[in-house]
């Protein structure tokens, strides 16, 4: 009932919001002499601020129709290139010249943790000159039927064995943040099964591979409360009308809130300086901050069956890090890794992948060559700094390329060996 009475709060909000944007535009047309006294602007500034945090955030847009390769822009279309009920998988294909020399493919597996694919566009953007870029477009929850079934954690390691299929062999793949853990699970059970799609190289990235080192506040909380609390406090069904009315999810909302309440403080003063900037019309400081905000609070819905799997699974068991994950039954024993370079990534201020938690799948991964091996701290970054960003578009991006172009099959050339360290060392 609670999500339900989610829902019945913001339809009856409505009418104010309606009534909200009309007082903004009223007291921000440039026809009315008010506007242009701190009087109107101040009126038009509460009323945005009152409809912005009161709205629903729609998905976003990608919108990456160029991308600049070979110091020429070219266009970029979008193309779903194979698809299932929870996930559809984006194709950013460029308009290359004709007989020019492929790019190395790079499947990008976005987090399925609350937000939307959208959250990765700076990194897709930033890899786009340098790939064949496809992305994981995870799909809500909530708009999907409860007839076309359940997707648990399982699933989702058999979405990404199969997305490595579809794009066949010399694929590259990264996984930002949650994703690291099934993405080194369906490489692992590959690698043992001998599947000749295996990725050439897997770079992950600020990813709670073992939440026992550094634990962060969101890693203390699901090992305090146990998967039971999760089961009962935070799984609701699917409220009416929508397509998925009845499927029992983790709400988005919650997930929002609980990223929000880590930093209160921060989006507190966010919205308060967004205020000032309207009334001061300073119109580029308060377009960065909806172009943030636009994104970050659209959030979108987990099946409860995944979100419950994977919090006991990583959060509170440590079944990978342990030996004890399984997928429908079969060991995941990150030891079968050998052919598969390993690179991953971490941020020093990151408060949501402790430092050292994405960097034991080295420790996992035993049978990967030292040589095909290779680690990078991030000094001065937090956890979207990992994969966002400038420090990421100038000292994260180029070592990612660097790696990939090193160890793909088909194009690959001579590779140094590369020590394990951080940037500070």
């Amino acid at each position: 009932m609670f999500y339900q009475l989610y829902e019945m709060n913001h339809a009856a909000l409505q009418p104010a919001r309606f009534y909200a944007d009309a007082v903004r535009l009223f007291y921000s047309n440039p026809l009315n002499p008010v506007s242009h006294t701190p009087f109107g602007r101040s009126v038009a500034a509460t009323a945005e601020l009152f409809e912005r945090t009161t709205r629903r955030y729609g998905k976003p847009q990608f919108g990456l129709d160029k991308a600049v390769v070979d110091w020429r822009s070219v266009d970029v279309t979008e193309k779903t290139v194979w698809s299932k009920p929870f996930c559809d998988l984006i194709r950013f294909e460029r308009a290359l010249p004709a007989g020019r020399k492929p790019d190395p493919k790079l499947l990008i597996v976005a987090p399925m943790s609350g937000h939307y694919a959208t959250l990765l566009r700076g990194t897709v953007e930033a890899m786009l000159p340098h790939a064949d870029v496809h992305i994981t477009d995870w799909v809500d929850a909530r708009m999907v039927p409860a007839a076309l079934g359940s997707f648990d954690l399982d699933d989702y390691i058999d979405y990404i064995i199969e997305m490595f299929h579809a794009l066949g062999p010399d694929t590259h793949v990264m996984a930002v943040c949650q994703p690291s853990v099934p993405v080194l699970a369906a490489v692992a059970l590959m690698e043992k099964r001998g599947d000749p799609f295996v990725p050439s190289t897997m770079t992950l990235m600020g990813g709670p591979v073992d939440t026992r080192r550094n634990p962060t506040a969101v890693n203390l909380l699901a090992k305090e409360k146990g998967i039971d609390w999760f089961r009962d406090n935070v799984i609701m069904p699917a409220p009416w009308p929508v397509p998925g009315f009845g499927r029992p999810v983790y709400p988005g909302f919650l997930q929002l809130s609980g990223f929000m309440s880590m930093n209160l403080d921060r989006h507190i003063i966010a919205h308060k300086d967004f205020f000032m900037h309207l009334v001061k019309h300073d119109g580029d400081s308060a377009e960065k901050h909806r172009d943030f905000y636009d994104e970050y609070l659209a959030v979108m819905d987990l099946t409860a069956e995944f979100y419950l799997q994977t919090v006991d699974t990583v959060f509170v068991r440590h079944a990978l890090p342990k030996g004890e994950m399984t997928h429908r039954g079969e060991p995941v024993d990150p030891k079968a890794i050998r052919n598969v370079a390993l690179l991953t990534i971490e941020g020093e201020n990151d408060d949501i992948s402790g430092l050292g938690q994405t960097q034991a799948a080295h420790d996992l991964c035993v049978n990967i060559p030292a040589d095909r091996q290779a680690h990078y701290m991030q000094p001065a970054v937090g956890h979207y700094g990992v994969f966002n960003g400038s420090r990421f578009r100038s000292e994260i991006v180029p070592r990612i390329v660097d790696f990939i172009s090193s160890y793909g099959r088909q194009h690959r050339v001579a590779a140094k060996p590369k020590l394990v360290r951080s940037a500070k060392s």
